[in-house]
């Protein structure tokens, strides 16, 4: 790890996803970001902004997205909903130069967090991203258990995987067992082994945590 303080500040710095295809406009906005001390990636399309996010790790930080509605290709709403779709859940800000209520109804009922028409002032973008880090620094915040909890999941055995994905579903240790070909008393040994590794106190605290992953 760098032991130069600016560096530092500039690894930590939230990183803003900018879509248009208008080059004056991403310019403009790269240097305002920049200047802020913010990280600024670019982008003329949604699909090239879809390709960069689909494994960003959540290590990279806070995040957020300034997405023009109306793109070659993909529109800026069909780029919001395909994230979603993705599970990738940085907050979009949307900019256009023919914004109409419809299409800003669509947008902020799909999540955005801001909706500015062109031309916009600065600070008012500055404004609409802060507050879209403030919202995906909680949002990471909240996550942060659940990735502990996967990464740990990852450390299993197979059988242990096995085996606690049935508890997950519902199933009881009699149930497994027979479903395995194991004995029940093996069944509650990898349960409580698997339990200890994942750092939950009961059954009841996995299921749980399983529905939030989507299990």
């Amino acid at each position: 790890m760098s032991s130069n303080p600016c560096e530092q500040l500039a690894a930590s710095a939230p990183t803003v996803f900018v879509v248009d295809d208008d080059e004056d406009v991403r310019d403009s906005l790269q240097q305002l970001l920049r200047s802020a001390g913010l990280k600024a990636n670019v982008f003329s399309h949604g699909e090239a902004l879809i390709e960069a996010l689909k494994d960003r790790p959540v290590k990279d930080g806070p995040a957020c997205i300034v997405l023009d509605v109306r793109l070659k290709g993909l529109s800026g709403l069909m780029v919001q909903q395909e994230l979603s779709r993705r599970g990738i859940s940085h907050p979009v800000i949307f900019i256009t130069g023919y914004g109409d209520i419809v299409m800003t109804v669509k947008a902020m009922k799909a999540g955005a967090v801001d909706f500015l028409t062109k031309p916009f002032r600065d600070q008012d973008v500055l404004d609409a991203i802060a507050e879209a880090v403030h919202r995906d620094r909680s949002r990471l915040a909240d996550a942060q258990p659940l990735q502990a909890f996967q990464d740990r999941w990852l450390e299993l055995t197979p059988r242990q995987r096995q085996v606690m994905h049935r508890f997950a579903s519902g199933m009881v240790a009699d149930q497994i067992a027979t479903e395995l070909g194991l004995s029940e008393i093996t069944v509650k040994i990898y349960r409580g082994e698997s339990m200890k590794r994942l750092g939950v106190k009961s059954i009841a605290e996995f299921v749980q945590t399983a529905k939030l992953l989507g299990w």
